[in-house]
């Protein structure tokens, strides 16, 4: 399966490390100096020019790291993903 992150790009759901809050997670000083760094790696792939509003970190087959910078909602990101419906069915 795969998640739209927005515009045109879509990864597949076994490449997803995290599906990330830019508002609550960069609160910490251990994620902006991540996010610092992938962006200097030319790891960072901004999907929207829009206000962006969650990240999504993603490795590939390669163990490559990209990081997405979306304008879409982590909240919305995860129903995508349908990871909270497939608990309810434990």
């Amino acid at each position: 399966m795969y998640l739209h992150l927005g515009q045109d790009t879509v990864v597949a759901f076994d490449e997803i490390i995290g599906i990330f809050d830019l508002d609550t997670s960069t609160v910490s000083k251990t994620t902006r100096d991540y996010l610092k760094r992938a962006e200097q790696s030319g790891l960072v792939v901004n999907v929207s020019m829009e206000l962006p509003k969650s990240f999504t970190v993603c490795k590939d087959a390669q163990n490559k790291t990209t990081v997405y910078i979306s304008q879409i909602s982590s909240a919305t990101l995860l129903k995508r993903t349908g990871f909270i419906q497939g608990l309810s069915n434990l």
